[in-house]
C-alpha cells in the first residue's frame, strides 16, 4: 500500500495535495467536492487588511487604483469592490468550512501592519482555523525604503503575529528579494511554520488606445514551477519550516517535483480551474501509478531527493548552471 501521507504545519495529511487560495474555497460546497476529489487541505481567499479597515470612500477608490501593487489583490478578483468580505463573513466562513470539512482549513491573510495582523490572526485563530497563511506582498515604491527595511517589516510582522497567536503560521513569499535564503533563515528564526514558494507578481497590462493602466489576470503556467523547484531545492535542509510549493502546479509530475526539491506539499489552483475539480483525482491517480511504476512506497521516501543536499552536481542551483546554460546553446544559421 502506498504511504501518500505527509506532515505540514504540524499537520497530517493525507496526501500533499493541497488547494490553494482561489475561488474554489469560497464556498463550502466546493471544499467538500474538493475534499471528495482527493484534498488533503485548502487554503481560504486572501482577506485583505484594507478590507477590515475600510472606513472612506475615499480610502476606498485609493486602494481601488493602487491594486497593482498587492500580488493578490487582482489574483482571484478581478472587481476588488464585489470582493469586500467584512470580518464577521470571513469569520463566518471558516466556521462553516470546520463544520463541513473533514481536512484542515488555512486561513489567508495579506496584512501591511503588525496592529491588523494580529488582530485579525487572533480572531481567526478564535473562529477555528487549523493554521494561517500570512501573504506578505506589497510592492515597494519608496525608493528611500532600502531592501534591508523591507525584509525586517516583515520578519517583525511575523514574529508579532506568532507571540499573540498559538496556530501554525505560514509565510507566503515573493521570490523578488535580494536574498531569498537569509530572509528564509530570519523567518525561521522567529518560528515560523512554513514558508510558501512564491506568490505571483501580477501586473497590470497598458491600454495604449485609452491610456489606462488595466489589471490582467492570467492564470499560472505549468513553467512558472521551475522557479519554484529551483529555490525549495536550495532551502530544503537548512530550514526548520516546512516548504510548501505553489505556483505552476499543474500535473502528479509537477506534484512528484515539488516534493523531491523537499517540498512538504504542493499546492494548486489554476488547473483545477481550468479543468475542473475532478483534475485532483486524476493527479492523485497518476501519482499513485507513478510511484508504483518506481517502485516507491511512500511519499517521505522521495522527499529532498533532488535538492541540493542530494545531487552529487549542485552546479545546476549555482552560478555554474548560467554558464553550461548559455555555453550549450548553438545558434544555428540559416544556410
Amino acid at each position: 500500500m502506498i504511504d501518500l501521507t505527509t506532515e505540514y504545519l504540524g499537520l497530517k495529511l493525507k496526501s500533499p495535495l493541497v488547494v490553494s487560495s482561489s475561488p474554489l474555497t469560497e464556498s463550502t460546497e466546493n471544499i467538500q467536492r474538493l475534499e471528495a476529489a482527493g484534498a488533503s487541505a485548502v487554503v481560504l481567499p486572501s482577506i485583505f487588511e484594507e478590507q477590515l479597515t475600510l472606513e472612506s470612500n475615499a480610502l476606498d477608490s485609493d486602494l481601488s487604483r493602487g491594486t497593482e501593487s498587492f500580488a493578490e489583490s487582482l489574483n482571484y478578483f478581478p472587481a476588488y469592490a464585489s470582493y469586500r468580505q467584512g470580518q464577521d463573513s470571513y469569520l463566518g466562513h471558516i466556521r462553516r468550512a470546520k463544520s463541513v470539512a473533514g481536512i484542515p482549513i488555512l486561513a489567508s491573510l495579506n496584512g501591511a501592519t503588525s496592529g491588523g495582523w494580529v488582530k485579525f490572526a487572533k480572531e481567526i485563530e478564535q473562529a477555528g482555523a487549523d493554521a494561517l497563511e500570512l501573504n506578505t506582498y506589497a510592492l515597494p515604491t519608496d525608493p528611500h525604503v532600502t531592501s534591508a527595511a523591507i525584509e525586517d517589516g516583515i520578519v517583525e510582522l511575523v514574529r508579532s503575529v506568532k507571540q499573540n497567536t498559538t496556530i501554525p503560521i505560514a509565510v507566503k513569499l515573493s521570490p523578488q528579494f535580494t536574498s531569498i535564503p537569509h530572509l528564509a533563515a530570519e523567518l525561521d528564526k522567529v518560528g515560523t511554520d512554513a514558508v510558501v514558494l512564491f506568490n505571483r507578481f501580477y501586473q497590470p497590462d497598458f491600454d495604449i488606445e485609452t491610456l489606462n493602466v488595466t489589471p490582467r489576470l492570467i492564470l499560472s503556467r505549468p513553467e512558472e514551477l521551475l522557479l519554484r523547484l529551483h529555490w525549495t531545492a536550495i532551502l530544503y535542509g537548512d530550514l526548520k519550516a516546512d516548504i510548501a510549493v505553489t505556483g505552476g502546479v499543474h500535473s502528479a509530475e509537477d506534484v512528484l517535483k515539488a516534493i523531491m526539491a523537499g517540498g512538504q506539499v504542493a499546492m494548486m489552483a489554476s488547473t483545477l480551474l481550468i479543468h475542473g475539480i475532478s483534475q485532483l483525482d486524476t493527479i492523485q491517480s497518476d501519482l499513485l501509478r507513478w510511484m508504483e511504476e518506481h517502485e516507491y512506497q511512500s511519499i517521505r521516501q522521495m522527499r529532498g531527493s533532488l535538492s541540493r543536499r542530494s545531487v552529487p552536481d549542485v552546479s545546476p542551483f549555482e552560478r555554474g548552471n548560467y554558464i553550461k546554460t548559455l555555453s550549450s546553446y548553438t545558434l544555428r544559421m540559416p544556410a
